[in-house]
């Protein structure tokens, strides 16, 4: 299942993909391209272009938006390596891979805690509300995922490098898992009385189908991630090559819910604006 290169006098060991396997990564990463990148640029110019008090609540959905475009321009990567047939270029793509396979479910995994802080815990909340604190926080993620793109240049044809990834995607699966039914079991709770109690449950029935659409996204995201882990057992070799492909792929191409759901949010998505 593998060939043999050579570049600089070094020899490394590259997959040999099926074509039909190839084009569908190609067809992927052309999605996760077109859709992708200008929604997350979108995402990032609405950041940036907000009053600055607001930047600091929306902190780790700025971060998320710039690792996945980074993630997106990576794809080209991709597409050099199958035209190309070049190591560096393989290199590069799949140290790029951390960017997607870390970078995107601690941010989310990061968003999902604060809010949970946010609704459960609002003393806490505000007690770590300055920027200064997210700012802390998302450096330790990027180092995370630096570290983790090294780890995939190392793992790469290995199976410790499934493993490493499926562990920690069930557990940051399970931490956002938790924290998103909290804060549905929080909202589902009655507001105080009167006017202002109305006006508090519409905000609260917006808030808790925001956040529903969210988890769906998201469980469905990190089970495409971690589908192929288990079918290695009753798979063959090249069986279970096409499962790990073509669930990562369809996971890779998700990249674009969670702009729409921050645009859907944000109130800018015309055609979801009533819901």
């Amino acid at each position: 299942m593998n060939s043999t290169s050579a570049e600089n006098g070094s020899t490394i060991i590259l997959p040999d993909f099926p074509p039909h396997l190839v084009v569908f990564g190609m067809v992927a990463g052309s999605a996760n391209l077109i859709l992708g990148l200008p929604l997350n640029v979108y995402i990032l110019w609405l950041i940036l272009t907000k009053a600055s008090g607001t930047m600091a609540s929306e902190f780790f959905s700025l971060n998320l938006a710039v690792a996945e475009i980074f993630f997106c321009l990576s794809t080209i990567w991709y597409f050099l390596f199958v035209q190309l047939k070049s190591i560096g270029c393989y290199e590069a793509y799949i140290f790029s891979v951390g960017l997607i396979y870390t970078g995107r479910p601690l941010f989310q995994c990061c968003i999902c805690v604060e809010r949970y802080v946010g609704v459960v815990y609002p003393v806490v909340f505000l007690r770590y509300k300055p920027l200064r604190y997210r700012v802390a926080c998302c450096s330790v993620v990027w180092l995370m995922v630096l570290a983790s793109c090294i780890y995939s240049e190392v793992t790469s044809n290995k199976y410790l490098y499934l493993y490493g990834f499926f562990v920690q995607n069930l557990l940051l699966l399970a931490v956002m898992l938790f924290c998103c039914l909290s804060v549905l079991r929080a909202l589902k709770r009655p507001g105080p009385g009167g006017e202002e109690r109305k006006r508090g449950n519409n905000m609260k029935r917006r808030a808790f189908r925001i956040i529903l659409l969210i988890m769906i996204f998201m469980v469905m995201n990190f089970l495409l991630y971690m589908t192929a882990v288990p079918l290695q057992c009753c798979l063959d070799t090249l069986e279970f090559l096409a499962a790990r492909i073509i669930s990562s792929c369809l996971a890779l191409t998700t990249g674009f819910v969670q702009p729409l759901l921050y645009i859907h949010r944000a109130g800018k998505l015309i055609c979801c604006r009533d819901l």
